[in-house]
């Protein structure tokens, strides 16, 4: 009851009398969280935090724009109100949006900087999971994207159900099970990124799109229908099912080229079994740098430049290394 009550007082803090709603917090929140997430893993999986930046600055933008564009299309709303400020104060924002713009920014840019995109998704996916995982308690917060009505009194409780104040009524609590399913995938997704440098780049890419088109997939039909976008066509579940349908073909296309080209569906039995070892700056001219995070450094120490820096983190490493074998 008490988080009942918590979001009843329309939460959220006020700046010099001007009043941020939870819903823009939190949003915000995970943003930057995925800003770390994936700018950890641009590094760990050998490539440069420049070319990061390059993609965050440019994606970001266009992915919002076009989560607020997805809506505002699929709703009908008057294009007068799509980007006032009274509009976007009561919120409208799509998540497939914001995946279809993001992903074709950094489809434009790969090709531009001439970078493997499945590399590159391999990393975004991650902090992509994460956000929209912190995103759905937002919706929480604004009491909205719920399910069908809880009859029975016994599952009247968090994180089963939730009071809606507007229906006066006991809803599942979706936003909330979304939550979890792309949190645990961002989890598991993360220690594939982290640990695993073998062929081929894609999987996650092609895991993330699995996941949460399906996730979306069993959910869209389910929710309450004030938050199915479209009057004649349920837009989010259709691209939804696009999204699962593509992530499943991504699968069988990066794991069967790696076979026919490399002899087995991961890793490589003809030659150079890591998929991550080529290093990609920003510029053609930016040279790799020895790296503690960099999981190529300890694999291939030779081929980065020795410095008295780098020396005193391969010295860092080293007396890390024997305290672990002492113990």
């Amino acid at each position: 009851m008490f988080i009942n009550n918590l979001l009843s007082e329309n939460p959220g803090i006020t700046v010099f009398g001007f009043k941020i709603h939870a819903y823009a917090l939190i949003i915000v929140c995970g943003m930057i969280a995925a800003f770390f997430v994936i700018s950890a893993l641009f590094r760990r999986r050998n490539m440069s935090p420049d070319l990061f930046l390059t993609f965050f600055c440019i994606t970001l933008p266009i992915a919002i724009i076009t989560t607020r564009l997805f809506y505002c299309i699929t709703d009908g709303m008057p294009v007068s109100e799509w980007f006032s400020f009274e509009s976007i104060r009561r919120g409208g924002l799509s998540i497939i949006g914001g995946i279809l713009g993001g992903t074709a920014s950094v489809v434009v840019i790969c090709i531009v900087k001439k970078v493997n995109f499945f590399r590159v998704g391999d990393c975004v996916v991650v902090g992509l999971l994460l956000a929209q995982s912190i995103g759905r308690w937002a919706n929480f917060a604004n009491q909205e994207v719920y399910g069908g009505v809880v009859e029975n009194a016994s599952l009247h409780f968090f994180p089963v159900s939730v009071f809606i104040e507007d229906t006066g009524k006991y809803h599942y609590a979706f936003c909330v099970y979304e939550s979890l399913v792309t949190l645990t995938a961002a989890i598991l997704l993360f220690i594939n990124g982290w640990k695993n440098p073998n062929k081929p780049n894609g999987v996650n890419t092609a895991c993330y799109f699995i996941v949460y088109g399906l996730t979306r997939s069993i959910m869209e039909p389910l929710r309450d229908s004030s938050f199915i976008l479209g009057e004649n066509v349920p837009w989010s579940l259709v691209f939804s099912l696009l999204l699962l349908a593509f992530g499943l073909g991504l699968l069988f296309y990066v794991l069967y080229k790696n076979k026919r080209e490399e002899g087995c569906l991961l890793g490589s039995k003809t030659g150079e079994k890591y998929g991550i070892a080529a290093y990609i700056g920003d510029t053609k001219d930016e040279k790799p740098k020895f790296d503690k995070w960099n999981m190529m450094c300890k694999i291939y120490p030779e081929n980065y430049p020795k410095t008295e820096e780098n020396d005193k983190v391969e010295v860092e490493k080293e007396e890390t290394d024997e305290k672990e074998i002492e113990k």
